[in-house]
């Protein structure tokens, strides 16, 4: 068999790039005939060298006595040093070590074996160590070569660059480790819904171990009134999609229903397709209970501040009932203010209020149609919120008064920009309206507006 032969199927992928496996046995099963083209042809055939030399796999020959005879590039660059020719000995690493860390001599190695015996050397593992320190995982593939009398000649070795695959392998077992001691519940399923992997985190969640739990429908987990949701996140996933902390309900072992929020995450496999899926299923009990708390909490607390607010009207109106009709009225207004800003507080976020929302409960009193409002929606905090409704509702009721709502064609444009974290520019503009002028002092109207945008800015 001629060199070519022997290698019909080599690959074009360049030296040092990780090869298949397919590839790789299939040349291990062929080095015995390698060797013999070697032996029949000798190093001169030049088909010979440029097929071996356009091997991504580290190959090299010696003579019966170990002494190297050739090697290609790939050997060359796993070893990190060039071997002298009918010098170096058995293998052209210039350490050698077993996986454990203990040291490996040249006369021990595989290829020594397998020379000494006049047998093929399989299934171990060595380790080479470069000159500069560097240490490459690899299998050797020993093979002696014998001459037609039957006499060994020489062996033929291949050494597989295992660097790839120990990484793969320590990565999968780290990544073995974070799953099985995830609090959450960490579970894998085919694109039939049928679970393939369980994790501690899920046996714990769902109350099944993974012996019941394997094998079986995901829709084991899942009560009758939501099991329309599992056709959907197969679909979605079928096309590539990932599912983010999706808040659903599922159903424990022992029948009672756990609130989780639910991570999906397609499985693609070495070609691209998609297989399965991975979940992530968190307990959110907790979280929704303490939502629960902090709704009550919320109410009581806008109960007791509907409360304050009725009371101090109260007392205001018995204070100021010798006072004019329309200061009284002001006050009154002011205060309905304040009661809708802190509705917008507790009807979503007790910390926040959005933007849009406080403007158009300032202005809301006013003849809404009147108002033209633009801008990008953001957030107050609680204490801006408070102040910009009470400024708004001033500048409306100024407005009312004196300005452009004062008849019936006036407009008031209010628009607003986000200049930078933290900086927002509110524009209040009044057209249509009478010819106004500066008051001759300030009322508490114009002191809160001004305090106000000094804040805000």
């Amino acid at each position: 068999m001629r060199v070519s032969e022997a290698l019909s199927e080599a690959p074009s992928s360049g030296v040092g790039q990780p090869v298949s496996s397919n590839f790789l046995a299939s040349i291990a099963g062929r080095l015995s005939s390698i060797g013999q083209a070697i032996l029949a042809f000798g190093q001169d055939d030049t088909r010979f060298r440029e097929v071996i030399e356009a091997l991504p796999a580290a190959i090299y020959t010696t003579d019966k006595d170990g002494r190297i005879t050739f090697y290609n590039e790939a050997a060359e660059l796993m070893w990190g040093r060039k071997p002298t020719l009918g010098d170096d000995q058995w293998c052209g690493s210039w350490k050698l070590y077993w996986p454990d860390g203990t040291m490996l001599p040249h006369d021990e190695c595989p290829m020594a074996i397998a020379l000494k015996t006049g047998k093929p050397v399989r299934g171990v593992e060595a380790v080479a160590e470069r000159p500069d320190g560097t240490r490459v995982p690899f299998a050797p593939y020993p093979t002696p070569i014998f001459d037609a009398s039957g006499e060994l000649a020489g062996a033929v070795n291949m050494l597989v660059d295992l660097t790839h695959r120990k990484l793969a392998e320590e990565n999968a077992q780290r990544l073995a480790a974070i799953v099985t001691s995830s609090d959450d519940a960490i579970i894998s399923k085919d694109l039939n819904g049928i679970i393939k992997s369980w994790n501690r985190g899920a046996e714990r969640l769902f109350g099944y171990n993974s012996e019941e739990a394997i094998g079986r429908p995901v829709t084991l987990l899942i009560p009758p009134e939501r099991l329309d949701e599992e056709p959907s996140i197969l679909e979605r996933l079928r096309r590539g999609e990932r599912i983010d902390h999706y808040e659903t309900v599922r159903r424990r072992k022992d029948g009672s229903l756990v609130d989780i929020s639910l991570t999906v995450s397609p499985i693609v496999s070495a070609d691209g397709r998609i297989i399965g899926a991975s979940k992530i299923a968190r307990d959110i009990t907790e979280r929704k209970r303490a939502q629960e708390q902090q709704k009550v909490l919320l109410a009581e607390i806008m109960h007791r501040v509907k409360n304050t607010l009725a009371t101090v009207q109260a007392i205001a109106s018995q204070t100021l009932r010798r006072a004019p009709a329309d200061e009284q009225g002001a006050f009154t207004a002011r205060l309905h203010a304040l009661s809708k800003a802190h509705d917008l507080l507790t009807s979503d976020k007790w910390d926040r209020a959005p933007l849009r929302a406080v403007v158009g409960a300032a202005v809301e009193p006013f003849e809404k149609e009147r108002f033209t409002l633009e801008g990008p929606e953001s957030w107050f905090n609680a204490s801006m919120s408070l102040q910009v409704t009470l400024a708004l509702h001033e500048l409306a009721t100024n407005a009312a008064k004196y300005g452009a709502l004062h008849n019936r064609s006036g407009q008031v444009h209010l628009t607003w920009e986000l200049l930078d974290v933290g900086r927002l520019k509110l524009c209040w503009r009044e057209t249509g309206g009478p010819t106004v002028r500066p008051p001759e002092h300030k009322g508490f109207g114009s002191i809160l507006i001004e305090h106000t945008f000094e804040e805000v800015h």
